[in-house]
């Protein structure tokens, strides 16, 4: 079931989806007993909706893993601009996690990227909160790239020119020189073998993607359009991303 919210603005989108991860999270996965994994996206557009998250009362973040989807070749462990470091900047370092579990590509991403599939294991993702590129991406599963039936949970992926151009104007790097090339990413059967995923896409940027994601074929094209076959995916989008969608459909 696809579930699509169209906000005024962006603020207001980062508290709803706030609002449906904090219900999610407090009314479904942290009702039974264990442990919950979620996955969280490192992006610019996920900054309201984590303060919102955060802000919100009565999660209990000492029951929650947290693990992330993507992260960069060949950037200085400390870049400010790596995944990890921004996620723990923005979330993982301002909460009480159970446990926080960061990709550390070193000097042997492949086998990385086996190691970090390894210790998420073969059990579903409980939650997976995520965006889309302007490409249409799915963490860094580019058109390029993506696999719907990859047999892999976590791979070493070359990023395509629209992905690193978009890494500019979202701030992360001042030329396009000066963004890495690969990345070790989830796949998108990783991805969408999950319980619920909670997609926010903010911004015009965003538009073209949004719509073809949403109302166009599902291919690999626009690899997020898979989440339109997920059981449990909802979008949150601010009416800038969602100019062409319509909430009802």
């Amino acid at each position: 079931m696809t579930t699509i919210h169209v906000l005024p603005d962006r603020p207001t989108m980062g508290r709803q989806a706030a609002t449906i991860i904090a219900q999610i999270l407090k009314e479904r996965l942290l009702a039974v007993d264990g442990p919950v994994r979620v996955v969280f996206a490192a992006a610019q557009s996920q900054r309201d909706t984590l303060d919102a998250l955060i802000a919100t009362d009565g999660i209990d973040w000492s029951r929650i893993e947290a693990f992330h989807m993507d992260e960069y070749l060949g950037l200085p462990e400390e870049h400010p601009s790596g995944f990890a470091n921004w996620l723990r900047q923005h979330i993982f370092g301002r909460v009480p996690f159970r446990a926080t579990h960061t990709i550390h590509p070193g000097a042997d991403p492949e086998q990385a990227a086996t190691d970090y599939a390894s210790l998420m294991g073969d059990a579903p993702l409980d939650l997976v909160i995520c965006g889309i590129g302007q490409n249409g991406h799915l963490a860094f599963n580019d058109p390029p790239v993506a696999d719907f039936n990859d047999p892999l949970d976590a791979k070493v992926v070359e990023l395509d020119l629209t992905c690193r151009l978009q890494q500019v104007e979202d701030g992360g790097f001042a030329t396009l020189e000066e963004v890495p090339t690969h990345a070790i990413t989830l796949t998108v059967p990783r991805l969408m073998h999950s319980v619920a995923v909670v997609c926010i896409v903010p911004d015009a940027s965003k538009r073209q993607a949004v719509t073809a994601a949403l109302t166009g074929p599902i291919t690999t094209e626009v690899p997020a359009s898979i989440l339109r076959t997920h059981p449990n995916a909802t979008f949150v989008l601010d009416k800038e991303a969602g100019a062409d969608v319509d909430p009802g459909q």
